[in-house]
C-alpha cells in the first residue's frame, strides 16, 4: 500500500544495485548502484559503500534514471472522468484573469495521477488552460500520493503563470464587450493590461492609492522577474509578436508551450533564452497547427535550445518515454532525447538544481524501467519521489 501524505517531502533511504544507470548529465553506468539518504542522492557509480541497514532493491540489470517531469498537464484541474463538472481549467470569464491560480482547481484524488506515476512521471507543471490572454498562475508538484495539495507541492520552485496567444483566446473571447477577437486584439489588450498595470503600481505609491487590483499585482510580479512565464503559441509570427510585446516591458519569456513553427525561428528563441514544450507529432488539428514537422524539437534541440517534450494529455503523459523515443527517429540521439523528458523540463522550470539528472546532493526523483527508456518493449518497474516508492509494477498500488 502506498501511505498518503500530508507533508511537504519523504525522507527515504534506499540502495539500488545492479542497475544500468543513466545520470542524463553523464554517461551510462553499467552494473552500478545509488545510494539514497534523507530523500537526497548520497552516491553514484560502481564499487560503492552500501550503509549497513539500509533498505536494498536490487534491479536485476534494469534501467535506472531520474523521474520523467512533464512541463504541460492540466491533471487535476480537468479531472477523470472527463465531465463538465470537472472543466475547472479554464476562468473564462474575462480574457485577462492572472490572479486565478491553478492549485485552487486541482483534484489531488484524481485517477490520472497514479497513472502518471506508473510512467514514471514524478514532477508536472499544471497549467491553467489556454482559453486566455493571460490565465493564471501554474501549480508546480511533485506526484507524491496525497491527500492533500501541500503534500504534493514542489517546494521552493519558481512560480510560473500561463498566457496565451493565437486562435484560442481570439475564439473564446470575441463575443465580449471589448473582448478580442483578432490577433492584433490579442496583443493589444495585452499590451494596455500591462500599461495599466505599472499606472497602478505607481498610483499605489502615491497619496491616494486605489484599492488593491489582484490582476495588476500578478502582473507587476511577472514585470519584476518574480514569476516565469509559459505562453501558449504555435506559428512562428505569434512568436516573434510575443517578443516583440514582452521585450518592450523587459519580460523573459520562459517557454513557449506547444511551440510547433519554432523551427522556423529557432534562432531568435535561443537568442532569447526561452525554452520550447512541444510535441513529437500532433499536428493539423487546427490552422495554427497545420505547418509543423516532426523534426522541429530537435532542430531547436541541436542549434542550442532548451526542448521539453511535454504531454498537455492525461493519457500521453503516461507513456512520455515512448513519445521522446519517437525523437530518435526524427533526428534526435538517444541522449538528447532522454534529455528532453529530463533536464530539459527541469532547467525550463528553474529546477535543475533539484531534479533531472542522477548527481549527487540531487533529489531522489527515480525511474526504474525493465529495458532501456527508449526500447518500445519498456515497461517502467517502479517509480521513486525523494527516495520513497510510489509504483511498483505488479504491486499493491492504491
Amino acid at each position: 500500500m502506498l501511505w498518503l501524505v500530508t507533508g511537504a517531502a519523504f525522507a527515504g533511504e534506499l540502495a539500488i544495485t545492479n542497475a544500468n544507470i543513466i545520470p542524463i548529465t553523464s554517461p551510462p553506468i553499467a552494473n552500478a548502484s545509488i545510494v539514497i539518504q534523507d530523500g537526497k542522492i548520497l552516491s553514484v557509480g560502481t564499487d560503492i559503500e552500501i550503509p549497513p541497514g539500509i533498505e536494498v532493491y536490487d534491479a536485476k540489470g534494469k534501467y535506472l534514471m531520474p523521474g520523467i517531469i512533464d512541463v504541460h498537464s492540466h491533471m487535476g484541474v480537468y479531472s477523470w472522468p472527463s465531465a463538465k463538472a470537472h472543466g475547472d481549467g479554464n476562468e473564462a470569464s474575462e480574457p485577462v484573469t492572472a490572479f486565478v491560480k491553478a492549485e485552487d482547481s486541482i483534484r489531488v484524488a484524481d485517477p490520472a495521477i497514479p497513472k502518471a506515476r506508473a510512467g514514471g512521471v514524478t514532477s508536472v507543471m499544471i497549467l491553467p488552460g489556454s482559453a486566455n490572454l493571460i490565465g493564471g498562475e501554474a501549480a508546480i508538484l511533485k506526484l507524491r500520493p496525497s491527500r492533500t495539495l501541500q503534500g504534493m507541492r514542489f517546494e521552493g520552485a519558481p512560480r510560473g503563470i500561463k498566457m496565451a496567444c493565437g486562435e484560442n483566446p481570439k475564439r473564446v473571447h470575441k463575443k465580449e464587450e471589448r473582448g478580442p477577437s483578432t490577433r492584433m486584439g490579442n496583443l493589444a489588450h495585452m499590451r494596455e493590461t500591462f500599461r495599466r498595470a505599472i499606472d497602478y503600481k505607481n498610483a499605489r505609491q502615491g497619496e491616494n492609492p486605489p484599492p488593491t487590483d489582484l490582476n495588476f499585482e500578478m502582473l507587476n510580479e511577472v514585470m519584476a522577474g518574480k514569476i516565469r512565464v509559459h505562453i501558449h503559441c504555435y506559428r512562428h509570427d505569434d512568436i516573434e509578436a510575443m517578443y516583440r510585446l514582452m521585450d518592450s516591458f523587459n519580460i523573459q519569456i520562459s517557454s513557449f508551450q506547444h511551440a510547433l513553427e519554432a523551427y522556423k525561428v529557432r534562432d531568435m528563441i535561443i537568442e532569447h533564452g526561452t525554452a520550447i514544450a512541444t510535441w513529437p507529432d500532433w499536428w493539423g488539428f487546427k490552422m495554427e497547427a497545420y505547418d509543423a514537422t516532426p523534426y522541429n524539437a530537435s532542430m531547436v534541440k541541436r542549434d542550442g535550445g532548451v526542448v521539453a517534450i511535454h504531454s498537455d494529455s492525461a493519457k500521453t503523459i503516461q507513456r512520455m518515454y515512448t513519445e521522446a523515443a519517437k525523437m530518435v527517429r526524427y533526428g534526435a540521439t538517444e541522449e538528447e532525447a532522454l534529455e528532453m523528458i529530463t533536464i530539459d523540463p527541469a532547467k525550463m522550470l528553474g529546477v535543475s538544481d533539484r531534479v533531472g539528472s542522477l548527481e549527487v546532493g540531487k533529489d531522489a526523483d527515480l525511474a526504474l524501467f525493465t529495458k532501456h527508456p527508449l526500447d518500445v518493449y519498456t515497461l517502467v518497474e517502479a517509480t521513486w519521489i525523494d527516495g520513497e516508492l510510489v509504483y511498483q509494477k505488479d504491486g499493491n498500488n492504491d
